[in-house]
């Protein structure tokens, strides 16, 4: 990541929209798929708000990333457990942990399947993986690679990669279906001039911001009753394969 983004992340991640609803989303897969106690274990901890709003739920945290400058800045904020780790790497848990977080991480990683190896071996009996990465392979362009994504994600090469480090999913659904039409004009753009508009998340005003949350929170509804089946993103809980 580069640590302009983490800056941005840093600034953003407790009120802009995209964050506040993936923290929303996750935070109801966890209560309808995951152990309500126990350890849980975030990799790519980013600017540190996902991990603080775990610890509020009752989860002993840790958190791993690669990042220095991201650890640093979530030690100075109070979280104590978290470490500089590579993920392709076996993970520095000495206890089974109830819950493995990746959100938006797999995408950048050289070896996912490794890394979700890694996430394997250390859940517990009961555990699961949350996560979500990029959708739409179609759409991968000069924005994806300024932040370092080396894919994105169909729901059959999720379910490849899941099944080849042990897991089957239990819920798997895109996500962020209502700003797929902006998102592919915005690809097209990028296309034509060649370079992305920039790594930074587009700013919108209050009310707008007010109002795709709104919209985000209709799609979790919806998502309660089928899996959205277009977006921008992928979520998913995995367990380990019978």
């Amino acid at each position: 990541m580069d640590p302009r983004h983490l800056e941005e992340l840093k600034a953003l991640e407790e009120h802009y929209w995209w964050h506040v609803s993936k923290r929303a989303l996750v935070t109801e897969l966890l209560e309808a798929y995951a152990p309500r106690e126990g350890r849980l274990v975030e990799g790519g901890i980013g600017g540190g708000g996902n991990l603080r709003h775990f610890e509020s739920l009752g989860y002993r945290v840790t958190g791993l990333e690669v990042m220095p400058e991201a650890v640093r800045h979530c030690r100075a904020q109070g979280l104590s457990d978290v470490h500089e780790h590579d993920l392709e790497k076996p993970w520095p848990i000495d206890e089974s942990v109830s819950v493995v977080v990746l959100l938006d991480v797999l995408e950048h990683a050289d070896h996912p399947v490794t890394v979700l190896e890694n996430a394997n071996a250390v859940l517990g009996p009961e555990g699961v993986v949350v996560l979500t990465v990029p959708a739409v392979p179609a759409l991968y362009g000069p924005w994806d690679e300024v932040l370092g994504h080396r894919r994105r994600y169909t729901r059959s090469t999720l379910r490849a990669d899941a099944s080849a480090a042990g897991f089957e999913p239990v819920f798997l659904s895109y996500w962020n279906s209502f700003t797929f039409p902006a998102a592919v004009g915005i690809r097209v753009l990028e296309r034509r001039s060649g370079r992305a508009r920039s790594s930074e998340f587009p700013r919108v005003s209050r009310p707008v911001n007010v109002v795709l949350k709104g919209m985000a929170t209709v799609e979790r509804r919806l998502m309660d009753l089928a899996p959205i089946p277009m977006g921008l993103s992928l979520c998913a809980v995995l367990r380990r394969g019978a």
